[in-house]
């Protein structure tokens, strides 16, 4: 069975797994992101869990013992794809850091790597709930806010291979700094870190109140991206959305219709994963066998 070792890196949680080519994740584990201001440190931390879970007999045996022939890589952005960098903005250790490089010095395979947010939207449309679709928007809003673009059922990747950053889509102009360095973007505003902050509790103990407002900001950035692009479907995962559940899709879909009034916009929809919390590595993996063999590079 041939495998691709998929990692995912955020904010909150470095995690590492294997995906078959039919994208199922047949082994996982995971670490928090140390907070750290030290580059090489959090690579250490990286390397380790690499390290475990290729070396967990329990893993190797759900692939029959198979090593890994492809990586693929999800990265907070922005990022620098012709380099190989990262600059992640909730891991500030890391500043156009060689992900690439030091990742295929650690385990002596092509490393593809891309935004997080735009793996997952690979994955969804792989094997998740955007399968079959060919113009939809995938969206992680957890830690931060991402997203990934697919148009003609192909993933954007943009000039710096950085389009889909529906996170710094402006939903309040005179709402909240971001850490991109404008003011009253969708991350600064409903991401996990935003809500923190503008509350003192974190997202897990939000009120109804604070549930609703994160649906509405979300479903007003979708609304600006399906006038756009012309697309129909967005599908949204992470542990803030996730977790906040019917509430806040319920509150996201309304104010959707509300804002996107144009014909062709009028069936579109906001929906929960389909992968659930196997999304990130799912996508990473999409991203791995990519490169590979372009296998899952056509989304629908």
């Amino acid at each position: 069975m041939e495998l691709c070792l998929a990692i995912d890196i955020g904010g909150t949680k470095l995690a590492a797994g294997l995906v078959a080519r039919d994208g199922e994740l047949l082994g996982a584990k995971r670490v928090p992101t140390p907070a750290t201001g030290d580059a090489d440190e959090l690579f250490g931390v990286l390397a380790g869990l690499v390290g475990a879970l290729l070396d967990d007999p329990a893993v190797q045996g759900t692939g029959d013992g198979a090593a890994p022939v492809a990586c693929g890589v999800g990265c907070g952005g922005p990022m620098d794809l012709v380099a190989g960098t990262v600059s992640p903005l909730n891991i500030p250790a890391w500043r156009e850091f060689p992900l690439r490089a030091r990742l295929e010095r650690l385990t002596g395979l092509v490393v593809a790597l891309d935004n997080d947010a735009k793996a997952f939207a690979l994955g969804e449309g792989w094997t998740g709930a955007a399968r079959q679709h060919r113009d939809f928007i995938a969206m992680v809003v957890s830690t931060g806010v991402g997203g990934g673009v697919v148009v003609d059922g192909r993933l954007l990747d943009g000039a710096s291979g950085n389009a889909g950053h529906v996170g710094h889509v402006i939903v309040e102009p005179d709402g909240r700094h971001c850490g991109c360095g404008a003011q009253g973007c969708l991350e600064a505003e409903a991401s996990g870190t935003a809500i923190a902050a503008i509350t003192g509790r974190p997202a897990t103990d939000a009120t109804p109140d604070v549930v609703a407002r994160t649906g509405r900001l979300v479903g007003r950035a979708v609304a600006s991206v399906v006038s756009l692009l012309d697309v129909d479907l967005a599908v949204v995962g992470g542990s803030v959305a996730l977790g906040f559940g019917a509430p806040f899709f319920a509150a996201a879909n309304a104010e959707l219709r509300d804002r996107a009034q144009l014909s062709f916009t009028a069936g579109a929809s906001i929906v929960p994963s389909g992968l659930g919390a196997a999304g990130p590595l799912v996508g990473a993996g999409a991203v791995g066998w990519r490169q590979a063999d372009r296998g899952p590079a056509e989304a629908s």
